[in-house]
């Protein structure tokens, strides 16, 4: 019998970082407006002619920049914006484990973490794609991107005996509702069950996690799994496979 081998790596080939230039914190909103700013004071107002428009305002206070440990404001009417700052702590690359060996399939395993920075007002996003469609490819060979039973990830890992399948499912403090689980589904509930909820990758960006507020001068953890395996009936050619995954942070 011919000894057969399969050992699997993931290369984060970019990690892109984006910021959105300025932030802006509302004083007021609801579902039909946003009132961006407001100022305290006892006059002013707004006049125009053909030739020039102007903005005013009397008795301005607090006005300045003020700061503290955890926050910074610029007050003040017409203020200038800040710049936002988001930082993530890229991983390594990653080697999916056991390798797996001979006939009548097998599972491996390996997971990633991003540690993201941000005090945006607004958060963050972070979200994962892969280079290639499928994602874990060998020359002319490859594994499928894993497909869910249904429109949200499958809670069980689930590879038929004659496919072979590569997969993920993100854990941590921002993860999207679509990956929390109720115990028994996935997109339901409020748990973060731990290696539950799989998804495959695409080729277009699906959001890992998201924050909707700063969290400098702390931080987002999120941990990425990855599942590879082999049905115990599916012929595969041996050898090595990668992925290779690109990760990108925004803020929002």
């Amino acid at each position: 019998m011919t000894s057969m081998k399969y050992s699997f790596s993931i290369i984060f080939a970019s990690l892109s970082i984006i910021t959105a230039g300025w932030a802006f914190g509302y004083t007021a909103s609801s579902t039909h407006y946003i009132l961006q700013s407001d100022s305290l004071n006892f006059g002013g107002g707004y006049s125009t002619s053909s030739d020039y428009s102007l903005q005013d305002t009397l008795g301005e206070i607090a006005s300045g920049i003020l700061t503290s440990s955890s926050s910074i404001m610029s007050g003040g009417y017409q203020a200038m914006p800040l710049n936002t700052y988001i930082a993530v702590a890229s991983p390594a690359d990653v080697a999916l484990t056991p390798t797996i060996s001979g006939v009548g399939g097998g599972i491996s395993n390996g997971s990633s973490t991003w540690v993201v920075q941000t005090d945006n007002p607004a958060g963050y996003e972070l979200s994962a794609r892969a280079s290639t469609s499928p994602a874990m490819k060998q020359g002319g060979s490859s594994f499928a991107d894993y497909l869910p039973s249904y429109a949200e990830p499958d809670y069980a890992w689930n590879t038929p005996a004659t496919e072979s399948r590569f997969g993920y499912t993100p854990e941590g403090d921002d993860i999207p509702a679509t990956f929390k689980d109720n115990g028994i589904s996935c997109g339901t509930g409020s748990l973060d069950t731990s290696a539950s909820c799989w998804q495959g990758f695409s080729l277009t960006d699906r959001v890992v996690a998201r924050g909707s507020s700063p969290n400098y001068p702390s931080w987002a953890t999120t941990t990425v799994r990855f599942r590879a395996e082999i049905g115990s009936q599916k012929p595969q050619q041996s050898g090595t496979y990668t992925a290779t995954i690109i990760v990108t942070a925004v803020t929002l």
